[in-house]
C-alpha cells in the first residue's frame, strides 16, 4: 500500500544473524530498547521497526496487528534483500507479537525463529481487557467497539486470531508472559503455546505485568540465550 516505515539497522561486528524487532501498540521502536540492547549482547544484528501509525512511519491509524502484519512481512523482505544472507529472527512484544504471529500465518513469513512477549490470543479479548481496564462490563461494548472499529478500518477484527495464527508457526519460538499481566491471561498464553507448532518454550515471570520482558534480569537473558543456542542459532 501507500505506507512507508523507518527503521534503525544496528550491526554487530560479528553477528550470529539478525532480529527484526516490533513494539507494542502506539508505540515506537525506542520501547523496545532494553530488549534490543539483550539481543545485540548476544550477537545479532538488529533491524527495529515503527510499524504505520507510530514512531517515525507514515500513517495515523492502527489495526492492532492486521495491516501490521503486512509491515512485518514487508521489513523481512527488505532485510533478506538488503542483508543477506543471514538468519532471521522475529521479535515483537503485545500487539507487535500478534503482528508476527499473523505475518507468518496470512502471509507466508518464514523465519527462523521468533521471540513473542505477552500477545493476546483473540483481539476481542484485547479489546474486553482494555474496557475491565476502566471498570466497565465488557458486554456488549467490547463486541461493538469491534464491530464499528472493523467497519470503519474495512476489517474484521472478529477473524483476529493469534492462538489460530500459532498453528501455522514451525520455526523455534520463544514466548514470554509476565504473570502480573492484567491485559492478558494465563489462558490466553498457554493457548498460544500449545498451538504453536515447532520447537517452543515459554518463560513465566512471576512479578512482571505487561511490559517489555527479555530485559528482565540476567535469568531471563540466560534462558533466551540457552534455547536460542539448543535451536542452533
Amino acid at each position: 500500500d501507500s505506507e512507508w516505515l523507518e527503521g534503525w539497522w544496528v550491526p554487530h561486528p560479528q553477528p550470529r544473524g539478525t532480529v527484526v524487532m516490533f513494539s507494542g501498540y502506539a508505540a515506537s521502536k525506542q520501547q523496545v530498547g532494553g530488549a534490543a540492547q539483550v539481543l545485540y549482547n548476544l550477537g545479532f544484528n538488529l533491524f527495529l521497526v515503527d510499524f504505520r501509525g507510530a514512531g517515525g512511519s507514515s500513517g495515523s491509524t492502527t489495526t492492532l496487528g492486521i495491516r501490521e502484519a503486512e509491515d512485518v512481512a514487508a521489513a523481512v523482505a527488505y532485510a533478506r534483500q538488503t542483508w543477506p544472507p543471514q538468519r532471521i529472527l522475529l521479535y515483537g512484544t503485545s500487539m507487535g507479537a500478534a503482528a508476527v504471529l499473523r505475518a507468518v500465518a496470512v502471509h507466508g513469513v518464514q523465519p527462523d525463529a521468533i521471540i513473542i512477549e505477552s500477545p493476546f490470543d483473540q483481539l476481542l479479548s484485547a479489546v474486553r481487557a482494555r474496557i475491565r481496564a476502566f471498570g466497565m462490563p465488557t458486554a456488549p461494548a467490547a463486541e461493538l467497539m469491534l464491530f464499528w472499529g472493523g467497519v470503519q478500518q474495512g476489517i474484521n477484527g472478529f477473524e483476529h486470531n493469534p492462538v489460530a495464527y500459532a498453528y501455522a508457526v514451525t520455526c523455534p519460538t520463544l514466548l514470554l508472559w509476565g504473570e502480573q499481566d492484567d491485559r492478558v491471561a494465563a489462558g490466553e498464553t498457554e493457548a498460544i503455546f500449545a498451538n504453536l507448532s515447532g520447537p517452543k518454550q515459554l518463560i513465566r515471570l512471576p512479578h512482571i505485568g505487561h511490559d517489555i520482558l527479555l530485559d528482565k534480569g540476567p535469568e531471563v537473558q540466560q534462558q533466551a540465550e540457552q534455547f536460542l543456542r539448543e535451536m542452533g542459532l
